[in-house]
């Protein structure tokens, strides 16, 4: 298994499924199950019982997993594959459409 190379806090948009072109930020990184869960995407209804947190219960929209394969890295307002490349003595994430380094 490879390096996922979307990490939190990046900036993505969808290219597959019922979200496709929307953009947002990533909130988490599952590695193991190889996905993502993006700020405003994929919202489902889940339905909770009254408990101490919430004391009323009811329905909450919240945000569920995507396959981080349907997502793509944003940079600069373009959409962008990520590739590595050692920076002296550090391994630093690039934007393969300008060679730019993503990560400072």
């Amino acid at each position: 298994m490879s390096a996922m190379k979307i990490k939190k806090g990046d900036t993505v948009r969808v290219i597959a499924g019922k979200d496709k072109d929307k953009e947002g930020k990533v909130l988490a990184v599952n590695a193991k199950n190889n996905t993502v869960i993006v700020e405003g995407i994929n919202m489902v209804t889940k339905h909770t019982k009254p408990s101490v947190s919430n004391q009323n219960g009811g329905i909450v929209h919240q945000e569920s997993p995507i396959e981080a394969s349907n997502v793509m890295y944003v940079h600069n307002g373009k959409v962008t594959r990520i590739g590595y490349k050692i920076d002296g003595d550090k391994k630093v994430r690039i934007a393969k459409t300008t060679g730019e380094v993503i990560d400072k």
